[in-house]
């Protein structure tokens, strides 16, 4: 159960990243128009320039959480433990 692919570090950075992708896609969603009625709303700053960014670095932070190793303290304590496995 100790052979996890990130540490837990990783992990709570992962799960940021991905609430905070989450919120960007909901910031642009919304009502849209038809063919009836125009919705001057989908032009706002908030979907067109806001909503997009906070995705961007979502995105940014889960790439940084995928790439992050963690302290020299962690490392030697793991490398600790697969070496008392052989």
């Amino acid at each position: 159960m100790d052979n996890f692919a990130f540490g837990r570090k990783s992990y709570i950075l992962l799960f940021v990243g991905l609430a905070v992708i989450i919120a960007g896609l909901t910031m642009m969603s919304g009502a849209g128009s038809n063919e009836e009625m125009f919705n001057p709303d989908i032009f706002s700053a908030r979907r067109i320039k806001v909503a997009p960014l906070v995705s961007l670095a979502g995105f940014v932070f889960v790439m940084v959480a995928i790439m992050y190793r963690g302290r020299k303290d962690e490392d030697t304590k793991d490398e600790d433990r697969t070496t008392s496995l052989r």
